[in-house]
């Protein structure tokens, strides 16, 4: 079986992050979206592995992604010259893809569920299928997705369920929804599917949707199997789900001291310090992480803060944070719920008259309060 990850969104919605950086290698814990995934995908012994990348920040994630060695997989980067939708990803992932079944995964989203039980369940229905049904019972299923309840099922692909649990249409974004099962971002497909992706149209937003797809996979009379989510999935491409993200692998982290305590300083609950950081007169309360090489004076670090590595915390107070590689932040009293990006300086001048000064880029969002 292959994994296809997509990663080629331009992240309108992290913006001003992602113009100069691509939404997927934005740091959930110190490390980037897509190596989760990534890491799900070699967890569950699905190593031979697509990348679809998109134009401005493909280079950026050939780069930090490389070969695959460091997961233990083995990378294909595949171009998609337009964001045309779901399904042209696997249109032009053909090649790649062969006759093989695949696992597809939405780059940007974060899972609590791993990918072991949900590809285990989709093969053992196929090993039971292997010959033809004596008792007229069910083929096995032609794709496989994983479903969540949500409050909000307008916002996503809704799956409308028969009585016996079956899948039997699939709606994208839906005004009057049919349920409040919400389409994960993980797909499970055999070969069919490209004859899926080659017979539907572009949709009314002028691209191939992979809900229509999959609907024409059950129009055609082949079965379609779910899975109800275990566990917490965020969309990270709003500032506060990534924080809620952050927080949440925070949480499950080992704690690990590699740096360096000076003066004062100390750490309590689970908080790792990375290698070469430096914490001098400064407390940090987990869960959080102090990536490598930073540099914490005269500071206090609350729970569900990740600081990147390089950053100098000077005389400061951070909590409920992500403060992304080489920053500076200086003589603030109070940072919460906050999203700095890299090599940003964040301080106050302490000249009088005090004032507020800002320098900000397109879509950026500033709380005065």
């Amino acid at each position: 079986m292959k994994g296809l990850i997509l990663s080629g969104g331009a992240g309108t919605r992290l913006r001003p992050l992602t113009h100069t950086r691509a939404k997927q290698l934005v740091p959930v814990a110190n490390r980037p979206i897509l190596f989760y995934g990534i890491d799900a995908m070699a967890a569950a012994g699905i190593t031979d592995i697509g990348i679809v990348v998109g134009g401005d920040t493909a280079a950026e994630i050939i780069e930090a992604v490389g070969d695959g060695s460091q997961f233990g997989a083995r990378i294909t980067y595949i171009h998609q010259e337009a964001p045309l939708g779901l399904a042209h990803c696997v249109l032009i992932s053909r090649e790649f893809l062969a006759d093989d079944d695949f696992v597809m995964y939405l780059g940007d989203n974060m899972l609590q569920q791993g990918l072991a039980g949900f590809v285990a369940a989709f093969e053992a229905d196929h090993r039971a299928g292997a010959q033809p049904p004596l008792d007229g019972g069910s083929p096995p299923p032609a794709a496989q997705i994983l479903l969540c309840k949500v409050p909000d099922p307008h916002r996503f692909g809704v799956a409308e369920l028969d009585p016996q649990g079956g899948v039997v249409r699939l709606v994208e974004k839906p005004d009057d929804p049919p349920s409040d099962l919400a389409l994960v971002g993980v797909y499970l497909f055999t070969p069919l599917v490209h004859d899926a992706v080659a017979a539907i149209a572009p949709s009314e937003r002028g691209e191939l949707e992979i809900t229509d797809a999959i609907q024409w996979i059950i129009d055609q009379g082949h079965p379609v199997r779910h899975e109800e989510l275990d566990g917490w999935w965020l969309d990270t491409g709003k500032k506060d789900p990534l924080l809620e993200s952050n927080a949440r692998v925070l949480e499950i982290l080992e704690p690990r001291m590699d740096g360096e305590l000076q003066g004062s300083s100390r750490v309590d609950g689970r908080v790792v310090v990375e290698p070469g950081a430096v914490l001098i007169d400064t407390q940090v309360r987990g869960p959080a992480i102090i990536g490598a090489g930073a540099r914490l004076v005269g500071s206090y670090i609350g729970p569900y803060t990740a600081i990147g590595a390089g950053c100098e915390i000077v005389s400061s107070e951070v909590e409920h944070s992500v403060v992304m590689d080489g920053s500076r932040v200086v003589g603030v009293p109070r940072l919460m719920d906050s999203l700095v990006g890299r090599g940003c300086e964040v301080g106050r001048s302490g000249n009088r008259p005090s004032a507020t000064r800002l320098m900000l880029g397109d879509d950026s969002s500033v709380d005065l309060g």
